[in-house]
Formats: structure tokens, C-alpha cells, sequence
């Protein structure tokens, strides 16, 4: 294998179940002991990054810290770390930093599944030079693109495309690459490896800190899957289905 992805670890948000996108919230405890073994389970499986890309946002970054740290001393100095926005979550708008259970009980369980999961669905924008709108932050002011207000997974996927490219490309090349990002930025980039189709996006759910492994040759692109207990991974998947679900509450 030599392309890798990784969703963050468990934030501090994931954990309160709020809609988190562009907000920069750190890890939790588990989240970082969730980066902790996904770099022990990279060294069982001897993939030994040349190159990692990560978002903005300190709960990508924070991970692929704790993880590379588990590799020998100073070997995070040998990674080339490559920072991309366009790897950042998907920006939830004026949804950010609202719980997903008070939303759904306010809206309905449809309304926000769709804000969540649906392909072409954005949600209420932020206004513009409101908290949320990322030319407010200092990381982002000095970017020369248009920043979004709120997106779609469709907006995502045209974002996330050109660095995508670029990742594929380096491992058609040679490199071990890693990519630690976000849940639909990640989701995004597996529509197009995989050509999942707008239907059946809505169901791809990513558990956090699990690396998912891709093998490249050529032109061609093998997925090998998830590292890890099959079973526990199936359960953390069905974790994040059910975050909008009002019973979750009961």
C-alpha cells in the first residue's frame, strides 16, 4: 500500500455531538489516543509515510503529529507535511458549533440528515464577516480564493479535486503518502477514487482515527480497506450514522 487515509481523532465536539466544519476544536483525550494506535497500526503493516497532507485545522494536524510520533525518534522531521484548506471539513455554516440532536428535534431528523449526508444539500450560510466566515481568520485572510460560507458534499468534491490529483500523482510516483483529514473531505475524495455515485455517498460513513489504505500502481487503484478489527470498525461507522438521531438522546 502506498496512499493512506485517515479521518482526525475524536474531537472535542464530536464528542458533545455538534456540528463542528471550519471550527477549529481540538482533540479529545481518545481522539489522541485514536492517533496514537492508527501510528502503531501503520508500523504493524510496515507503511512508513514519506509524505503527509493534513487540512487546516488543528484536530488534522494535532493527529498526524501523534501519530508520526510513534514512529522512531525525530522521524516526523523526515515527512514532508503538506498543508491544504482544500482538505479541510466541510463548512457547516450556520450550523457550526449547534448540537445535531437539538437541530434534528427542531428541524427533523430528514431535514438534518440531509445537511449531513446529502449530496447536492447545503445548509444556512454564514453572513458575510460573521465569526464563521473563514476571511474573519487570521489563517485564511491572506488566501487568494474564495472561501465558502457553507457547502454542499459537491462543493466539497470540486474542492478537494486538484489536491487530490496531486496526491494520486505523487504515489503513481513512488511516495508512501498520508492523508489526514476530515470526515467529508475524506468522503469526497472516495467519491471520485471509487466513483461512487450521488445515491449511495449519502450511506459512506468514516469513523474517526481508522486509516484506510489504497494501493496505486499505474493507473491503477486497489483498494485495500480498513487496518484494523473489522467488527469494531463496523460499529464505529454505525456511531457516526446514527449522531442525528433523535433516540440517540433517550
Amino acid at each position: 500500500m502506498n496512499l493512506v487515509f485517515i479521518r482526525h481523532g475524536q474531537s472535542i465536539w464530536n464528542l458533545e455531538n455538534k456540528f463542528t466544519g471550519w471550527v477549529d476544536v481540538g482533540l479529545n483525550n481518545k481522539g489522541i489516543q485514536e492517533a496514537i494506535n492508527a501510528g502503531k497500526t501503520l508500523i504493524n503493516k510496515k507503511f512508513k509515510p514519506e509524505i503527509c497532507f493534513t487540512s487546516y485545522l488543528s484536530r488534522s494536524i494535532d493527529t498526524s503529529t501523534n501519530l508520526l510520533n510513534q514512529y522512531s525518534n525525530n522521524f516526523i522531521n523526515e515527512v514532508e507535511i503538506i498543508k491544504r484548506w482544500q482538505l479541510n471539513e466541510r463548512h457547516y455554516g450556520s450550523l457550526q458549533s449547534l448540537d445535531k440532536i437539538q437541530i434534528a428535534k427542531k428541524y427533523g431528523e430528514s431535514q438534518v440528515h440531509q445537511w449531513r449526508r446529502g449530496y447536492k444539500t447545503k445548509p444556512p450560510l454564514v453572513e458575510i464577516g460573521s465569526k464563521f466566515d473563514p476571511k474573519q481568520d487570521k489563517n485564511y485572510k491572506d488566501l487568494d480564493f474564495e472561501l465558502p460560507l457553507g457547502e454542499s458534499l459537491e462543493d466539497v468534491v470540486v474542492r478537494v479535486q486538484s489536491t487530490l490529483n496531486e496526491i494520486i500523482q505523487l504515489s503513481q510516483n513512488g511516495y508512501k503518502v498520508l492523508v489526514v483529514a476530515h470526515g467529508n473531505s475524506i468522503r469526497a475524495m472516495l467519491k471520485i477514487i471509487e466513483n461512487i455515485s450521488d445515491e449511495s455517498i449519502v450511506k459512506v460513513n468514516i469513523p474517526t482515527g481508522i486509516p484506510l489504505a489504497f494501493n496505486i500502481n499505474n493507473d491503477k487503484i486497489t483498494k485495500i480497506g480498513y487496518l484494523g478489527d473489522q467488527k469494531a470498525i463496523e460499529e464505529l461507522e454505525k456511531e457516526v450514522e446514527q449522531q442525528s438521531k433523535i433516540e440517540k438522546d433517550n
